[in-house]
Formats: structure tokens, sequence, C-alpha cells
């Protein structure tokens, strides 16, 4: 799966922004699709999840602030953030987390990242 993440930028606190998500490729294979982060000199970390069924999943710092939604028909996940901190400052992924069967009959796991988006969070 190709994953195109769009949409971020610089925002003073407080503000919003809304990132895209774009897949192309063995989309109807896609299970999870996860919206990731990384700080400068930390590690990427979780923020929020939604898979195929809908369930959606949020790491406690952005509950309330952050919501992930999908539209299957144009094959992209939002991360809509709200009331943003300067804490949120980071590059934002996107990965799809799936299953597909191999020519040969075999399962396939894998998880493809797209390439990040930068969320500067300031004044």
């Amino acid at each position: 799966v190709q994953l195109q993440a769009s949409g971020g930028g610089l925002v003073q606190p407080g503000g919003s922004l809304r990132l895209s998500c774009a897949a192309s490729g063995r989309v109807s294979s896609v299970q999870t699709v996860g919206w990731y982060r990384q700080a400068p000199g930390k590690q990427r970390e979780l923020v929020a999840s939604i898979t195929s069924d809908g369930s959606t999943r949020y790491d406690d710092s952005v509950k309330g602030r952050l919501t992930i939604s999908r539209d299957n028909a144009k094959n992209t996940v939002y991360l809509q953030m709200n009331s943003l901190k300067p804490e949120d400052t980071a590059v934002y992924y996107c990965r799809a987390d799936g299953l597909y069967y191999n020519d040969g009959g075999e399962p396939v796991v894998y998880a493809d990242w797209g390439q990040g988006t930068l969320v500067t969070v300031s004044s």
C-alpha cells in the first residue's frame, strides 16, 4: 500500500489542522491505519488509530483534541487536530497495517509508512 500524507504546517497554540493520509494499491487489505508522530530527539509514538470496522484508539495525551476518521470512498484517513499545543510539534506519519495473500496463497503481513508531514505549533 502506498500512502501520501499531507496537511502539516505552522499553527499557533490553540489552533487546528487536519492531516490527510491517502492510500493507493492494495487498499482492501488494510486492517488498521495509524497516525504516529516523532518529535526532535524523541522516539516515534502512536497517537491515534482506526480499524477497518471503524474502531478508534487514542493516546491519552491527545484524547479530546485529536480525532481520527476515514472516508472509504476516497481511501483517505484524516486526523483532525484541535486545541494544538507546542508539545504537539512533530513530524506526523501515517502507517497502514494489513494482510493479503500472495499468488501462492501464502499470507503476507505488512506495515507500510507514508512520508512525514511536519506540524509546528508556535506563536
